[in-house]
């Protein structure tokens, strides 16, 4: 079955569906972007990612394309239409299409792109199971990492970089050598005194929603928790270390740049996290 997109009001064939040349995503990479996880053909954090979407086009001034209902209508219809039950559904929204001038046009009307593809969610577990490898690069992005645009080439060069040396992901650190976060995901540790630690949101960072979720069940679960930057080298030496993010919820990393991560094996604190993530988010998905 061919898949299926959604492009300013119309469904059409995958590779067939087009944006406008001037269409300012593509030639000022000003837009944002959400993706949603799908448990059995249901969204997965839907208000979360609603919110930051909101969050994100505030940011820029762009304007709200449609209501939260109505986006959710679409989202859902795209999922239908490409018959997926488990996998990912990405939506895109850019300030729209004008005459090339960096200052912003009046009065257009965003684009509005929604795909959704399958995803093979045993190939995940396969991996949380055995643990992931990491590597580290310094943070070359913008100041405004907090809004979730689509300008990702720095992103994209830290996650080359991981896959040229055959690990999951980069995690990037700022001029203090403090990690950030990943290059698609919010960076974890469990330090040696065993409390998890995860930089705050007032830095330079995302507001991931799966960050939030895990959050939330790091109290349920009574997880000791400090909101502070962490070093690369305490990364190195800690008892664990693991990314979160929607597309790989939570993912142990057993090395980093090399150096093994505890006994080389994904911990506790992770795999409990994971398990009761995916109960939560299979439990609430709508």
């Amino acid at each position: 079955m061919s898949r299926v997109a959604y492009v300013n009001g119309a469904y059409s064939a995958h590779g067939e569906a087009v944006v406008h040349i001037e269409d300012r995503g593509f030639q000022f990479a000003d837009g944002v972007y959400e993706v949603w996880s799908v448990f059995d053909g249901r969204l997965v954090d839907f208000e979360g990612h609603m919110t930051r979407l909101h969050r994100s086009l505030n940011a820029l001034q762009i304007e709200i394309p449609m209501s939260a209902a109505s986006l959710g209508v679409v989202l859902r219809e795209t999922i239908r239409r490409n018959r997926v039950r488990d996998g990912l559904v990405y939506l895109q929204v850019t300030r729209g299409t004008a005459s090339r001038d960096h200052a912003f046009p009046a009065d257009i009307a965003p684009s509005v792109i929604v795909t959704a593809k399958r995803l093979d969610l045993t190939k995940g577990e396969a991996t949380a199971t055995k643990g992931a490898a990491g590597v580290t690069r310094p943070d070359i992005r913008w100041g405004r990492c907090d809004i979730k645009t689509v300008g990702l080439l720095p992103n994209v060069l830290a996650k080359q970089a991981a896959r040229e040396r055959g690990a999951y992901e980069c995690l990037m650190y700022d001029e203090m050598g403090l990690i950030t976060e990943g290059s698609s995901t919010n960076a974890w540790i469990v330090d040696q005194d065993g409390r998890l630690r995860t930089r705050d949101t007032q830095a330079n960072i995302l507001r991931g929603v799966t960050r939030e979720a895990i959050l939330k069940l790091v109290q349920a679960e009574g997880i000791e928790l400090d909101e502070r930057p962490f070093s690369v080298e305490e990364a190195k030496g800690a008892r664990e270390v693991f990314v979160t993010a929607a597309s790989s919820f939570v993912m142990p990393l057993v090395s980093l740049d090399g150096v093994k991560i505890g006994d080389g094996k994904p911990g506790p604190i992770a795999t409990r996290l994971r398990e009761v993530y995916l109960e939560q988010a299979r439990r609430e998905a709508i």
